[in-house]
């Protein structure tokens, strides 16, 4: 707001003195006086109002004329004892009675200076400048002087009367000027501190109403509007329990001085949750405000968030109360895992495929300070070097053919302010190695294609099937990225080492894939053979037990197998060879009329699912099939079939 005042100066004098006193700031147009026109008084206040001025400051006539024509404060220049005493010295040189021509609202007591004024002088009061005139008139044929303000002078100069102005002294304009600015101040202030109240009530989710001690409604935004139906000229200065009888609880509130949260009431149709507290001013209560929300909406709401960060993949969903650990070894990992997750440091988690690596990841992210960050998950061994490239450093709009139109934010700026998890570490290239050890070191990544780097707060959990010490000696593996990311280390034990867990797992698991089938029981025979098996699969494994043993009613192991400590996938194949003379064997059995083309596209996706449950690539489970990506392609999806 630009700070501007005005002055209808009553006369010449008084013009010349504000701008002696106030040059500079007359110059910089802080300051615009204009002087008082007679006949044109009606609208020199609202000219000046036209400038942009913020406070008008006149005198008698002038200020009656001004405050009642314009919608800014007028400040009076009062007349003060010493100015009209100086007046009356001055008109004494005409040696005539004097006429003193003042307004009610100015106090002079001339009685109690009239042995020092020592003159004859007649006091003529107005309460309205039309008044003027018409007292003038009454001494034009009498041998007066005509002492006043601006109009009573002009006035007398029209009847060819002597006159002489009230000036003002320098203190009486200083106070009025001073007065005028700190009233352009404060309006500023207010005018600020409002618009910062309705900024923040307009957007605000909450619907806000407010009344008075009395309940009148004072406060209406614009959610309240949505939320109630009502449009809010309607409904300011209305009486609450006229125009919202459903609201009363507010003036209960106010009756009963009790404020009350996270109520949730029912309005008409809908269900809100309101908080509902007084206005205390001075220990005065003088309303009561109402602030609620449509709780289908925030259901809504809230459903979408979780919706979106689902389908970005960008939330952790296990905690350590899901992992299943009656095996001391996997108790003593758990609280290892714990203390790990009240650090930021860099982890390195090693073990087999299918030991559930991520799930401790999840659970150190969900327990740590960025559990409401996101976790961004990926296998490195599950994609090409360029893709993974890609994927981790994202990429601007035409770096490479096929590039997405504006290209993609990568893994690492989603996972910013969260943790990332880069599972199967081991398998990545030399050349990534470097760039990944890169954006270790620096915090920062750069997208490929792009000429700038992206600022980075991310914390690295890593893990590896193999031991990287023994990658790092053969050259294969970097020795500085091995110390980056060898901070703190976990070994996660396969399930053939924490035999306690077998059984609790697999029940957990039989009650999970049941629901639809009545569940076999396991005897004490069978309960052997779980803890007697190698579980080269580990837990993955398990749960694929699990679900051949609802469907089939028996246990299906290579138990004769010797483990080796590395999982060949023809293993399973050849588990699932047996499995189809079973089912073929069945149906010969039962005579009953199946569609051979379904029965082999059922069994192939089976192997398929089978093999991709054992973290293992496209590309291998391609080689492992002996067909082509495309022909997995069309296997893995029947209605291309």
């Amino acid at each position: 707001m630009e700070r501007k005042i005005g002055i209808i100066a009553n006369n010449i004098e008084i013009k010349e003195t504000i701008e002696k006193l106030y040059g500079d700031q007359v110059k910089e147009g802080k300051i615009i006086i204009d002087l008082l026109d007679p006949d044109k008084i009606y609208e020199q206040g609202k000219l000046l109002e036209k400038k942009g001025i913020k406070a008008i400051i006149a005198r008698s006539g002038g200020y009656l004329h001004s405050i009642s024509n314009v919608e800014i404060p007028v400040i009076q220049l009062k007349t003060s004892t010493l100015d009209i005493l100086h007046a009356i010295k001055t008109a004494k040189k005409y040696n005539r009675d004097i006429v003193l021509l003042i307004s009610e609202m100015e106090n002079f007591d001339y009685l109690e200076w009239k042995e020092i004024i020592n003159h004859n002088v007649i006091i003529e009061k107005f309460s309205e400048p039309e008044e003027i005139e018409g007292i003038i008139s009454n001494y034009v044929q009498k041998d007066v002087v005509i002492v006043g303000g601006g109009i009573p002078c002009q006035i007398a100069q029209k009847y060819n009367l002597d006159f002489e102005y009230i000036s003002a002294s320098d203190d009486s304009i200083h106070d009025a000027i001073s007065s005028a600015w700190e009233i352009v101040d404060s309006l500023y202030e207010q005018k600020y501190k409002n618009e910062v109240l309705n900024t923040t009530l307009e957007g605000v989710h909450d619907a806000v109403l407010a009344v008075d001690r009395y309940g009148k409604i004072i406060l209406y935004n614009g959610r309240a509007n949505e939320l109630l139906k009502k449009d809010g000229a309607y409904v300011l200065e209305k009486q609450l329990k006229e125009v919202f009888p459903e609201l009363g609880f507010m003036m209960d509130v106010l009756n009963d001085r009790t404020n009350k949260y996270n109520e949730i009431i029912r309005i008409k149709k809908i269900v809100v949750a309101a908080n509902i507290s007084l206005l205390e001013i001075d220990d005065q209560i003088l309303g009561v405000l109402c602030s609620f929300q449509d709780i289908t909406k925030l259901q809504n709401l809230e459903r979408k968030i979780r919706y979106e960060l689902n389908k970005k993949k960008l939330v952790a969903r296990y905690k350590f109360e899901d992992i299943i650990a009656n095996d001391q070894i996997m108790k003593d990992l758990l609280a290892r895992a714990v203390k790990v997750s009240m650090s930021d440091s860099t982890a390195m988690m090693y073990g087999e495929s299918g030991t559930g690596k991520e799930m401790i990841a999840q659970s150190i992210h969900n327990l740590g300070e960025r559990k409401s960050e996101p976790f961004v998950a990926i296998n490195c061994a599950a994609l090409t070097e360029s893709l993974l490239e890609s994927e981790l450093f994202g990429y601007e709009e035409g770096a490479f053919t096929g590039a997405r139109k504006g290209g993609k934010s990568g893994l690492f700026e989603l996972a910013h302010g969260g943790t990332i998890f880069l599972d199967e570490i081991n398998s990545i290239s030399i050349n990534l190695q470097t760039k990944l050890l890169r954006v270790l070191e620096e915090k920062e990544v750069m997208r490929i294609g792009s000429d700038y780097v992206i600022p980075l707060d991310v914390r690295i959990l890593a893990a590896s099937n193999e031991e990287l010490l023994g990658k790092m000696k053969d050259g294969s593996f970097r020795r500085d990225l091995f110390y980056r990311l060898s901070v703190i280390e976990l070994r996660i034990p396969p399930l053939r080492e924490r035999k306690k867990d077998i059984i609790p797992i697999f029940d957990y698991y039989l009650s999970e894939y049941s629901k639809d089938y009545e569940i076999p029981e396991i005897d004490d025979k069978l309960k052997d053979r779980l803890l007697s098996y190698s579980w080269p699969g580990n837990v993955r494994e398990l749960k694929n037990i699990v679900q051949r043993y609802i469907i089939f009613g028996e246990f299906e192991f290579n138990e004769g197998e010797e483990f080796s400590g590395e999982f060949n996938a023809n293993d399973e194949y050849h588990l699932f060879e047996n499995k189809k003379q079973k089912i073929s064997s069945a149906v010969l059995d039962s005579n009953i009329s199946m569609d051979l083309k379904k029965i082999n596209r059922f069994v192939e996706m089976k192997v398929i699912d089978m093999l991709e449950n054992q973290g293992m690539s496209k590309n291998d489970i391609a080689n492992v099939l002996g067909i082509s990506r495309a022909s997995l392609w069309n296997k893995s999806n029947p209605k291309n079939q």
